[in-house]
């Protein structure tokens, strides 16, 4: 593990997503020991989009930012919100140049699946109609996320291939949680890795499927055919249980005709990007916004 990463290991609250409400407290209060990002070099502006709920959006505006991304936070679908993300989606939007369009999406356990999958994609769907009011162009919206996050945004792309809805240019897959059935090598062994373990994604996806069978649309992993989709970039972390069902989903996507940009990042670990003191995450951070910017930029 990276050094300046395992030092912080014995800082980090409990991995457990038993309890729901209390998860989301302990999350809330690692969001705000972030440092502030500088939002000085672009407008913030909370919207709402009609659904089949109304779904709070955070919309972060760069100064001629052409291009734009429908970004899902992480959380397990269980924890996080517009202000946990802030810290990442600013930065997101200050170092790719691109409007980053963060979503508020419905949590479980109280809003299983599809609630998160289906505001995310009415989001899609509002970006992609209202992009002369955003100030974008239609053909440069792109889609990504988080964890979770990253999860729900492949489920999404994989809808619009299927229902020939907004044209997705670019996927930023970062660490996705892509497959239920957790049979990976990874999956199997990395029990007790830092801040993610097998029994909190075993309780992540019990949570969001509340006992209906996974779909393809909410474990991207299941669906059998992955060609016609946008161009990606799937970044995953060497010590995570998601490791190796996220290096598998991207090589299918090659098999499939789909352009790839893979990164492995040895010695890091689920979410461990967040410690922005260390150097590598600096790279990590970096890169995301330098692949955004290539994808959906233009």
């Amino acid at each position: 593990m990276d050094p300046e990463l395992e030092a912080f290991i014995p800082l980090f609250p409990k991995a457990d997503l038993v309890d729901p409400v209390t998860s989301r407290e302990k999350f809330a209060e690692l969001a705000v020991a972030v440092p502030a990002p500088d939002t000085s070099g672009m407008t913030v502006e909370d919207r709402t989009v009609p659904g089949e709920v109304d779904v709070p959006v955070r919309i972060y505006r760069p100064h001629d930012a052409p291009g734009a991304v429908i970004w899902l936070h992480g959380g397990g679908f269980v924890m996080g919100n517009l202000d946990t993300e802030h810290p990442w989606a600013a930065r997101l939007a200050d170092f790719s140049g691109v409007v980053v369009i963060s979503v508020g999406y419905r949590l479980a356990p109280e809003n299983p699946f599809p609630a998160a999958f289906d505001d995310a994609y009415a989001v899609l769907t509002w970006a992609a109609e209202h992009a002369a009011e955003l100030g974008i162009a239609p053909d440069r919206i792109a889609v990504g996320g988080h964890s979770a996050g990253g999860g729900i945004a492949a489920g999404i792309a994989l809808r619009a291939r299927d229902e020939k809805g907004p044209r997705i240019c670019f996927q930023l897959l970062n660490q996705p949680g892509l497959d239920d059935r957790q049979e990976t090598w990874s999956a199997r062994t990395f029990t007790d890795t830092p801040w993610m373990t097998r029994d909190k994604v075993t309780s992540a996806w019990t949570h969001y499927l509340g006992g209906a069978p996974a779909s393809e649309y909410a474990a991207p992993a299941r669906a059998r055919d992955l060609s016609g989709l946008p161009p990606a970039y799937v970044g995953s972390a060497e010590l995570c249980p998601n490791r190796d069902e996220d290096i598998a989903y991207a090589v299918r996507l090659l098999q499939a005709g789909v352009s790839v940009e893979l990164h492995q990042w040895a010695g890091t670990f689920h979410g461990s990007q967040a410690i922005l003191s260390a150097e590598i995450s600096h790279r990590q951070i970096s890169e995301l916004a330098a692949a955004l910017r290539r994808g959906a930029a233009g």
